[in-house]
């Protein structure tokens, strides 16, 4: 059977001291350093949702700027175009003005050509006419 006397006594005191002492030199440190970690892992996840807002929204600026300059290259390009486009519409035109004015001048130039052909072709031809009139006859005519 079990007695109650006062080693029972000394090993409850014993007990209650054992449990300040492990409170104050193990358990207190330990929840102290636990909670520590836990702030730690609590701040450091704060910073990364800030710096994971940060890249997006660096990430959303950067694309937008891409879109802009997207965009901007395009009217450009097509100001280019445009640009060239005309310019070759005025060469054209450019172009053919002075065909017209070289197919007026060619006109002109085979009509004069023509005109001075036959004059000289009728220079000749009054020529051969009075030779063959000359050998026909025998004498000269004027």
């Amino acid at each position: 059977m079990i007695d109650l006397n006062y080693t029972m006594l000394i090993q409850m005191v014993n007990f209650l001291v054992l449990i300040f002492i492990l409170n104050l030199l193990l358990y207190k440190p330990i929840t102290k350093i636990i909670d520590e970690r836990n702030k730690k892992i609590e701040d450091s996840k704060s910073e990364v949702e800030s710096l994971d807002e940060k890249a997006e929204l660096k990430i959303a600026d950067y694309e937008e700027k891409m879109r802009q300059a997207r965009q901007e290259a395009m009217s450009q390009r097509n100001e280019v175009k445009d640009e060239g486009e005309e310019a070759g519409k005025k060469i054209a035109e450019g172009a053919r003005g002075e065909i017209s004015t070289m197919i007026e001048g060619f006109k002109v130039t085979l009509a004069s050509e023509r005109e001075a052909a036959r004059n000289v072709l009728r220079d000749q031809s009054k020529k051969i006419a009075v030779e063959i009139s000359e050998k026909v006859l025998g004498r000269g005519v004027q």
